[in-house]
């Protein structure tokens, strides 16, 4: 490991975007024991800092990693549960991609110890930014409001049949934020994207691990098609597409901004 393992950006209000699956780097201790498939690291969440790069100029923090989710899924429970009883699902480690691709080579699959090590490098140092991050703009503001930033192709036979929406919203079925925050986001208009909330994704580990609307800490995760900012056959990023989807994501952060000012013992929050 020779890179940070996350990067911060501060901000001035009470909203903090996660993007999990950004990062792109692998180690070199882990690179010997991978596939050329698995080195390619086909299911990252491609571009999501570019789309959201909109964020510092409203003051919104944002919090994403350095390494990919083929070195270790930040989104995974740390102690393997499937989040999606009964339905086909990725490893805290992965093995496989999600064409069921090999990720590592015979015999080369991180052992248990291996697993441990990576939580301690990788997964817990996100993890505990990500709390305290929370933490200090709950106790600042009285509120604080996670968005969970993911992208996914419109298409991926192994997790969902037909194509996806293009706004995948999940909330742990209204769980993991208020109802008035759930109502909030229900009035919001995705168009011309179509849209679904606690769909086929209902939130990942993050989503549920830090959803917490008793304490006026809510999350909400986004899993946004490529087919909106992407050449999805060549995993190229269509600047003219990620305009028009870009209007729709800063309108979404404002509007999340809106309902965390009128619920904030705070005056000075900006937009």
């Amino acid at each position: 490991m020779s890179a940070q393992v996350y990067t911060l950006s501060e901000g001035r209000v009470p909203l903090l975007i996660s993007m999990p699956h950004n990062g792109e780097l692998i180690a070199r201790e882990i690179k010997a024991s991978m596939t050329e498939r698995g080195l390619s690291v086909p299911d990252t969440d491609w571009c999501i800092d570019l789309l959201y790069d909109f964020a510092k100029e409203l003051g919104v923090y944002t919090i994403k990693p350095s390494y990919n989710r083929n070195v270790i899924d930040l989104n995974r429970d740390p102690q393997g549960v499937n989040l999606y009883p009964g339905a086909q699902s990725t490893e805290l480690c992965p093995t496989s991609c999600f064409d069921f691709s090999a990720i590592y080579l015979a015999g080369q699959l991180p052992d248990e110890q291996e697993v441990q090590r990576r939580i301690s490098d990788y997964w817990q140092p996100y993890h505990q930014q990500l709390s305290t991050q929370l933490t200090q703009m709950q106790q600042q503001y009285g509120i604080a409001i996670l968005l969970d930033a993911h992208s996914i192709r419109s298409e991926v036979q192994r997790f969902f049949s037909g194509q996806l929406p293009d706004f995948n919203f999940g909330t742990v079925d209204g769980a993991s934020c208020s109802r008035e925050l759930q109502s909030h986001l229900d009035d919001f208009c995705c168009a011309p994207y179509s849209q679904i909330s606690n769909g086929r994704f209902k939130g990942g580990y993050i989503t549920r691990a830090y959803g917490q609307p008793q304490q006026n800490i809510h999350a909400i995760q986004l899993e946004l098609s490529q087919r909106t900012y992407m050449h999805e056959a060549t995993a190229v990023y269509a600047e003219e597409k990620a305009l028009a989807v870009k209007k729709v994501l800063r309108a979404l952060v404002l509007h999340l901004l809106d309902f965390a000012q009128q619920n904030s013992r705070s005056t000075d929050i900006e937009k």
